[in-house]
């Protein structure tokens, strides 16, 4: 197992074609997808596509991406986070998507402090955006605890609604 991040409680590592069932465990739960704007994933053939077509493909392309996030007391696959870069906007974009069970519990915010420090260390990034519905108060109290500072409020992805945009610098 290639482990890119650890915490006590995570692990965040690569996602793998084997990892179709969890994908689509947490990609096809309707709470989970109130505040992404994603489509809800409708077959396993389409978790595979996602890992093959998106995450894989980042992989190759960025050396980053978003990442299966391991919760070690179960060993089970909880959902993602981790870093994309968004090449309509030049910028690498956190993220973080766990199955609703798992809110409240901390996780987001012990797994956005070591993204940030890995994406700004081994990286080299020089700035990281977190994007996120201004009703899914969760996500952005998660990144303001993390250092992130809102600098607009603004469309994203062409869709007419306006999105919390933060950004934290090196």
């Amino acid at each position: 197992m290639n482990t890119i991040i650890e915490t006590e409680r995570l692990i965040l590592r690569e996602f793998t074609m084997n990892d179709f069932e969890a994908v689509y465990e947490f990609n096809s739960n309707t709470e989970l997808h109130k505040y992404t704007g994603d489509e809800i994933i409708k077959s396993l053939d389409h978790a595979k596509e996602i890992i093959k077509d998106i995450w894989i493909q980042d992989y190759k392309k960025y050396g980053y991406g978003r990442w299966a996030t391991i919760y070690k007391p179960e060993n089970k696959i909880i959902g993602f986070a981790g870093l994309k870069y968004l090449p309509e906007i030049n910028e690498t974009d956190i993220g973080f998507r766990f199955l609703p069970e798992y809110w409240g519990k901390g996780i987001a915010s012990e797994i956005t402090e070591e993204i940030i420090r890995f994406g700004f260390e081994n990286l080299r990034l020089d700035k990281i955006i977190g994007i996120a519905m201004p009703e899914n108060v969760g996500s952005w109290k998660v990144l303001e605890k993390n250092g992130l500072t809102l600098y607009k409020v603004g469309e994203y992805d062409g869709d007419g609604k306006d999105y919390k945009w933060y950004k934290i610098k090196k």
